[in-house]
Order: C-alpha cells, then structure tokens, then sequence
C-alpha cells in the first residue's frame, strides 16, 4: 500500500495529464486537516460521484462538519475519480485517498458513503475496487475500514445489501457520531463480534443478519432477523431539534454544479404528494429560526464569500415566516451582490410579497413545479394547483422582471392519457403567452418533463411503471408541441427511468445484477453519455433475472416489499388507504390543517421527550387542531 508521500509524488507527475487536476489534491479554503498521528479514529466521507458534484452535498459537509468537531476523530473526504483519473490510478497503482491528508482508504476506521440516489450504485464499487476491498461484504474481516452507507437511497437498502456492512436509516446528525463512537468501543475485535454490538442501535442496519424467503413467483414471503441482537423493523432516525447549520463550507477548487452555500431551513413536508419519495421519508416537518439563519448568512458570507445564499427545503414558501426571512436578508444585504435563492416554491403558495422580496435574486429562472395540467391527475398526485392559478402567478413572476420561468412537470403514470400530456403543452404555452405580454420575445419557459417512478414509502408503491412505448409517445407529443421559439423541453431517456425503477424498487438479489452489470463497464450511470442500458440488460440475463419483474408488475394490495422491514414511521395501512384514495380521485388536504394519522407524530413525540426542553428554539409544525396540546394528548389521537 503506498504511503501518503508517495501517493503525493505520483499525483504531482500526472495530475497534469487527465481534466480538471483540481478534483484530486484537497487543500480548499475550509478544509480540515488534523494530525493523522494523534487522532485516534478516522473516518472516510465517500460520494461516489465526481467532486463536482460531491462538494456541493450538503449532507455530506454537514457530517465531515460534525465528526470534526470530535476531539478523538477526524473525517476526510473521498470523491469518486472520473473515468480518466481512474484509469490513471489504475495503471499507477494509486489508492482511493483522503483529500486531506493523502492517507490510503485502508488505512481508515470507517469508509462512510452517502447515497442519495440509486444511480450511484456502480460507482460504489468502483470505489470499494480503487480502495483495495473486496466488493461483498461478507469477504471483508475486521481488518478492513467498516463500510457504512445512509441517504435518501439506503430507505430500500436491499439491493446494496451485498456490498454494505451496515446501513443508517434516517437522519444521520447524531447517528454518526453513536456508530462511530460504537465502532471505537469493539475497534479490534472479529467483525462478527463488531456487527453484532452494532445491531441494537436505532437505525442501524445490518443486512446479513437477516434471512429473505422468497415465494414460488419470486415474490418475497419473508424478512427476518437471524440473530437475537437485530431488530424485526429498522426504525429511521429523527432528528428532534436540527443543530444550528454548517456555515464553514469548503470553497471548491473548480466549477460546482451548484456554486452556492445552501442553509436547510426546514426539513420534512406537510403536502402528501403521492409520487415524492422525500416528502415521505423526511416526516414530521421541522422549522429553524429566523435568527438562525439569519446568523448563519452571516457567518457563512464571512467564512467563505459565496455570492448566493439557497434557502433549501422541500417546499421553501411553506416556511413559516418566509416572507420575514426573505425581507430581513433584503434589507441587511440589499446591494451587496449577495444573492437569494428559493429552489423549492410552491405555486399555491407563492405570495406577491415574497416575489417583491425576490426582487434583487433574478440571476437565473425563477422554478414552478406544477407536476399535472389536468384536474384528474392533479387529483390522482394529491397536487391541487388550478390552471388559473399557475397563469396568475406566472404572470406576477414575469411583471418583476424575470424573464425566464422554469417548469417542471411529470408523466408517466398509469391512469394519465395523451391528453393529459397534450394539457402539459397547452399550460406551458399559455404561461409563455403572459411573458410575451411584458418582454416580447425575450420571455422564455424552460420545461423540465421527468417520469415517473413508483417510489418505496410512498402511496405509489403499488403502481406498476408505464410502459416504454406509452412513455415514448408522450415524450414525442411533447417534443412536437414545445418546440417553437422561447419553449425549451428537457426530458429524460425511458432507458433511465427504467434503471431508477428496478434500482429503488428491487429486492437484495439485485446485488448480482449490479455486481454484473459494473463487470460489464457500467459507471456514472446517472450521467446520460455513459449509462449503458445494454449492459444492464445483459447483467439480468446472466443473473437469470427479468428487470419486468420490478418494473413493469402491478404489486398486490397484500404483497411484502423488500423495503417493509425498514421503517420510516409512515404507517403501510396509512399509504395503503392513499393509494386506494387515488384510484378514486380523491385527495387529501395539507397536514398542518388535519392530521391524518400516518404515524409519523407519535414516534416524533417520543424523540421530543428525550430531548431537554431548552434545545428547542422553534417548534416542529403540528396540524393546527394539535398545535399546542402536550405529547401525551397527540399520540392517542393519531394512533387511532
């Protein structure tokens, strides 16, 4: 294994030889290095993509934020190479390495790789090979990093099960730091013996300590555990009270896909879209203070000089005091160049005063999401957003001064018809119609048209994916309609969308498959220029699989998803009465006006007790009709 100085002189001889060098050597404004000789326990913040990418995460910058402030641990970051530094490493013999200390992964306690989403999944292995391990867990003994994973992805973690030694479900904040201090407690002794003593904590994972049976038509029967120490159901972690934001972000060596400081201020949704995976998983709804985020602006323009400030959460204008925010930042920094964001605005919601407080961010379009055109599948998504409404809007958005707004739509669902997607052309075109009124030829509407995938954990569970041809079809009517001058159409190929249906939905055999199908050449595969979908097709067939199987099959009300023994504290009773719900076209309103009882309350409340009443600056939301009551007299109410 090469030491750290000779992995720095061979990267000084070739960096210059692939693209973008600055991927490769660390040393941002920022970035922490401690003395690898002192700290005691060392941990590897993997993002299996490329580091244009990887730094701007802001979950993966919040954990290297919260290891490091341990005394006894240090976290360093680990970036997938691209295919031409890869290749390089190859021939050089150069490890997978921390940017900030050049150490070889081997060389670390912990290898922990978020996966926010599926695609990344053969870049995983890219990075397990490139770090010397061997790829299936069960192969790798104590002597080796322990592999941990979480994200958004790992809520069906089934098919990494083969590759991951252990999984954190939920929310990782204070997660990493009990692992990782349980991890230090059984350091040294058989990886049996470490896994087992990991087993019991909230939210871990262990995937070889469960047995998967499988009926006759390769459905699955059961899921158990096969040791005492590991639980029946893997309960997500929450978050009672989210830490006050990370400000001191790393300043990138080159061009990021997002270059600005994102500060989360609210996580969890109250909406109950049917397709949104996230808008799920990410229950209950918790709010930050205004103060602190106005202290975090703060700080984060002092300790980095970013330009742009994004105010992320899954529906930003359903903050609370939004317009309080978005006016305060206004009248401190107005004139500065300092410039606001929003990513995630709601049409229904979207108020006049909060667009006049926009006024001075108009940099790029400004992003609506209307998902449906028609009232039918508006009703089916549980997206009630009138026609009307989304004209009206457009038109205030346009009346101060952007010239570009950002539409995103989905298709692709079982019930929706050609003329549900013709509806999609006509609203496009009518919102184009409102721009022209004010700037002529220079109004634009950029269309943003993804399809859709039957996600784990969402009322949607049961419907099958559309079919290629129905998908295609769509896809060329829309091309045909949104062509003409100031309409811009962006669209995802079909071959892709089946790769994240079979990959979000698939059970733990598909570990083969991607072993496979990664033997074949498969890398980057959310990048369109290099997913190979032959090469997925060929892994099923040398498996003895069929991708229809997870695709294209309509799940029975009563059937066992790979994902059941994860919890995400939604009940299964609770998205199965939604799903039912849909087919009949009926909806339900936002949250925060009923509860509904999906059972995400109780087991909030039961983190809240635990948490001392000081740390709690701002309240989580609660349904109006709860707001105010003590935990005792919730939990009764929606357990019913």
């Amino acid at each position: 294994m090469m030491t750290p100085e000779q992995i720095e002189r061979t990267l000084d001889r070739v960096l210059l030889n692939v693209e973008k060098p600055g991927r490769y050597v660390g040393g941002e404004y920022n970035s922490v290095i401690k003395d690898w000789a002192t700290v005691p326990f060392r941990i590897a913040m993997a993002f299996p993509d490329i580091y244009d990418l990887g730094m701007s995460n802001l979950g993966l910058m919040m954990l290297y934020g919260v290891i490091n402030r341990q005394p006894d641990m240090l976290a360093e970051r680990v970036y997938n190479p691209w295919v031409d530094m890869e290749a390089v490493m190859r021939r050089e013999g150069i490890p997978l390495y921390g940017l900030e200390s050049r150490h070889a992964v081997r060389e670390f306690d912990i290898l922990a790789i978020t996966l926010p989403y599926e695609q990344l999944y053969t870049n995983v292995l890219t990075l397990l090979e490139l770090a010397g391990m061997p790829l299936r867990a069960a192969e790798r003994d104590e002597t080796y990093p322990l592999v941990i994973a979480g994200g958004h992805a790992a809520y069906n973690p089934e098919p990494m099960a083969d590759f991951i030694d252990l999984f954190v479900i939920g929310e990782g904040e204070e997660a990493i730091i009990e692992v990782a201090r349980a991890v230090q407690a059984v350091k040294g002794q058989p990886r049996e013996a470490q896994l087992r003593a990991l087993a019991g904590l909230d939210g871990v994972y262990v995937p070889r300590f469960y047995d998967v049976t499988y009926h006759p038509d390769g459905t699955i029967e059961t899921v158990r555990p096969n040791v005492p120490e590991a639980p029946a159901s893997v309960l997500k972690r929450i978050v009672p009270v989210l830490e006050k934001p990370f400000t001191k972000f790393l300043v990138p060596n080159v061009a990021t896909v997002h270059n600005r400081a994102p500060i989360e201020i609210m996580r969890g949704c109250t909406r109950g879209c049917r397709f949104c995976h996230a808008g799920m998983v990410t229950r209950p709804v918790r709010e930050r203070p205004v103060a602190e985020v106005l202290d975090a602006v703060e700080e984060i323009i002092r300790h980095t000089g970013f330009e742009e400030i994004g105010l992320l959460s899954l529906s930003s204008s359903d903050y609370g005091p939004v317009k309080e925010l978005v006016t305060e930042i206004k009248r401190r920094y107005g004139g500065s160049g300092l410039s606001v964001s929003l990513p995630s605005l709601r049409i229904e919601s979207t108020s006049v005063e909060l667009l006049d407080a926009l006024e001075d961010s108009k940099r790029g379009g400004f992003t609506l999401a209307p998902e449906a055109a028609t009232e039918k599948m508006r009703n089916i998504i549980n997206k009630a957003v009138p026609h009307q409404q989304v004209i009206d809007t457009a038109r205030e958005i346009y009346s101060r001064g952007w010239r570009t707004i950002k539409l995103y739509f989905m298709i692709g669902h079982p019930e929706e018809t050609l003329e549900d997607v013709q509806a999609i052309a006509d609203l496009s075109k009518a919102v184009l119609a409102e721009g022209r009124k004010l700037h002529g030829g220079k109004a634009s509407v950029n269309v943003g048209v993804s399809t859709f995938v039957p996600k784990p954990h969402t009322p949607f569970q049961w419907v099958s994916l559309d079919s290629l041809d129905s998908v295609k079809a769509k896809q060329l009517l829309l091309k045909r309609e949104l062509g003409g001058r100031g309409l811009q159409l962006r669209w995802n190929r079909p071959e892709e969308t089946v790769l994240e249906a079979f990959l979000s939905r698939g059970d733990r055999r598909l570990g083969a498959v991607i072993r496979r199908a990664w033997e074949l050449g498969s890398r980057f595969d959310a990048w369109q220029d290099y997913h190979n979908p032959e090469a997925w097709q060929q892994a099923f067939a040398d498996c003895g699989l069929d991708s229809a199987f997870y695709t294209h099959r309509p799940r029975g009300l009563d059937e066992v998803f790979p994902w059941d023994h994860i919890s995400v504290a939604v009940k299964k009773k609770f998205l199965r009465e939604d799903y039912l719900m849909s087919m009949q076209g009926e909806t339900r309103h936002d949250c925060r006006d009923g509860c509904f009882a999906c059972g995400i309350l109780p087991k909030f409340s039961e983190a809240r007790s635990q948490t001392p009443a000081e740390a709690w600056e701002c309240p989580p939301v609660r349904p109006k009709h709860l707001r105010g009551k003590p935990a005792e007299e919730i939990i009764p109410l929606t357990a019913r």
